[in-house]
């Protein structure tokens, strides 16, 4: 399943992270790693960007870069 698919209030684990070398080297940093869990605190109104809670911190990111991503374990 992608990331950008998930809902609001589910929790997941990281599978891959794809894209560009520049794209994922910035995912990368922000600590969205392979193995590292995800919570979906909640979309934007508009639906774009949407915000993660990974290891307590609280990031946004785009949908389109959340296409990106795979996940499992989705709870």
């Amino acid at each position: 399943m992608l990331l950008s698919e998930m809902k609001e209030g589910q929790t997941a684990r990281i599978d891959t992270v794809g894209g560009n070398s520049v794209l994922r080297r910035r995912i990368l940093e922000m600590g969205i790693l392979k193995g590292t869990e995800i919570y979906i605190e909640k979309y934007a109104p508009l639906k774009d960007p949407l915000e993660l809670i990974i290891k307590g911190c609280h990031i946004s990111i785009r949908v389109e870069e959340a296409a990106n991503i795979t996940v499992d374990n989705v709870k």
